[in-house]
């Protein structure tokens, strides 16, 4: 099989355009992509398009949406070209047609004319008797009476690939030797009834069509691996492989208890993860740790810090757990590496119409400029800002009544009005200032500054959490906030 060192490597993204992407498919991307660029070779970008009723053009689309903006390149594929073009299935049916006629001239396939209820029937018999269930090898060996026979009754056969009566070994990248016996991999189909090619057929085949010298895909295909060998070893044969790839698979993802990660679960949807305001490069830094690691004591790192030090020798096989507060606090840790003028940019989409609450007029960029740098010091994720902000461009601040309640308890008319008093007369153009006479005012009412701030924070916000208070006070300006202490002062003693 092929190595790192014996020859360029070659590897291969090929998803199906069925739907949203998930984090699990990313992940797979990430480890392909990282894998690829940390050994200066070539990516391979290819669809997997041959299920029509399940793919879709609009999947298609969000699919290359998404790779690009994850920032993942390649090398050849949609939009890129190559010398292995086209890239999607769909566009490669002759190919496929032409290497399984090659297969059954060779004596490598066969035709199985074996209806469904006869498979189901002899599969529950093995059953019963404690044997394999899968495919009993019934049609291998036709004579050309039988074949006849079957062909008068109108049965349309598939083709089977016919796998070798021999145990077969190799080194997976993540998971060292691996030995399957002949009973466990029966024959298996490579071409439907109506003559469309499965996946068990096409994906080795544009593998070897493309040069493919490392497969790295997720645990769940490990089982057709040595099916997919023992095809290889008849593709080289015939002249349609090279050689056989290395074959790295990835451990599981798991979800909510302790369950593979579904596509279906709402955590794997990587629109969710745009639509919150994830950064590409925070969410790729969380996805790079289920199963790999920089060092045993370095969470956070950069994409080219990724590529630099990535190694399949370093891929841990055990099952990675995803936890979804660790994915915020590393993207946290990233929106606090942007530049600022990078992050002030990123927030644009929820500063908008029709995410932001606020007319577009109200909007100020001077003061959206101002408060900008300790929004970044708060944020897990970008969609946050909205509600850090809103109290800035809203006309009154929108209230939540458990903060109302928590901060505006008994005496709190009494500190408020002490504090429009010491703000009145305070340096607005200072935010040590403001806070000098917000701490002055909880002194003379025996509160200390976390007591003495809440009910101004509330007053002013209209919550009990935020962005720092005195410099969003200086921010917001000190009509507006004395006119909204007031507002408040006239709800309390009402």
């Amino acid at each position: 099989m092929a190595s790192a060192a014996s020859s360029p490597v070659r590897v291969r993204f090929c998803p199906s355009p069925t739907g949203n992407p998930h984090v699990g498919l990313v992940r797979t991307a990430l480890f392909n992509w990282a894998f690829a660029r940390h050994h200066q070779g070539t990516l391979v970008f290819r669809i997997e398009d041959t299920d029509a009723a399940r793919d879709s053009e609009e999947s298609y689309e969000q699919l290359l949406d998404s790779m690009r903006w994850l920032g993942f390149d390649w090398d050849e594929g949609p939009e890129v070209g190559g010398p292995h073009a086209p890239y999607r299935q769909s566009q490669r049916m002759d190919l496929y047609k032409d290497v399984a006629d090659k297969l059954l001239d060779a004596g490598h396939a066969y035709r199985c004319y074996c209806s469904t209820e006869e498979l189901d029937a002899r599969r529950e018999a093995a059953r019963a008797a404690g044997k394999p269930s899968g495919y009993d090898g019934h049609c291998r060996e036709l004579s050309a009476g039988q074949v006849a026979a079957y062909e008068a009754e109108g049965r349309a056969p598939i083709v089977r690939f016919r796998m070798p009566d021999e145990a077969i070994t190799f080194t997976d990248l993540v998971r060292g030797e691996i030995t399957y016996q002949p009973e466990n991999v029966p024959d298996y189909g490579i071409v439907r009834a109506n003559g469309a090619p499965l996946y068990t057929l096409v994906n080795p085949v544009d593998d070897a069509a493309m040069e493919i010298t490392h497969v790295l895909r997720g645990e769940d295909l490990l089982s057709s691996t040595p099916r997919q060998i023992a095809l290889y070893r008849a593709l080289t044969e015939l002249g349609v492989a090279k050689e056989i790839p290395a074959f790295g698979h990835l451990p599981y993802v798991m979800g909510e208890g302790n369950k593979k990660l579904s596509k279906r679960d709402p955590q794997a949807s990587l629109n969710l993860y745009r639509e919150r305001g994830f950064l590409p490069e925070g969410l790729l830094n969380y996805l790079s740790l289920l199963g790999w690691s920089l060092s045993a004591d370095r969470d956070i790192f950069t994409t080219d810090e990724l590529i630099a030090a990535f190694d399949l020798s370093d891929v841990n096989p055990n099952p990675a757990r995803f936890d979804l507060k660790k994915c915020e606090a590393i993207n946290g840790d990233h929106i606090r590496m942007l530049e600022a003028k990078d992050f002030a940019e990123r927030c644009r989409p929820w500063l908008r119409a029709p995410v932001a609450p606020w007319a577009p007029e109200d909007f100020d960029e001077t003061k959206w400029q101002a408060i900008a740098p300790h929004a970044q010091t708060r944020l897990k994720v970008l969609s946050e800002i909205t509600d850090n902000v809103d109290f800035l461009f809203l006309p009154e601040p929108v209230f939540d009544e458990a903060s109302w309640t928590k901060a505006m308890k008994e005496g709190s008319d009494a500190l408020l009005t002490t504090a429009r008093q010491k703000l009145q007369a305070a340096d607005w153009t200072s935010p040590d200032a403001l806070k000098d006479a917000v701490l002055a005012a909880g002194e003379a009412h025996g509160l200390k500054l976390g007591k003495a701030q809440a009910p101004v924070r509330v007053a002013v916000t209209g919550r009990t959490v935020g962005l720092p208070l005195f410099e969003s006070l200086e921010v917001l300006g000190k009509e507006k906030a004395l006119a909204r202490i007031d507002a408040a002062l006239a709800r309390l003693t009402a």
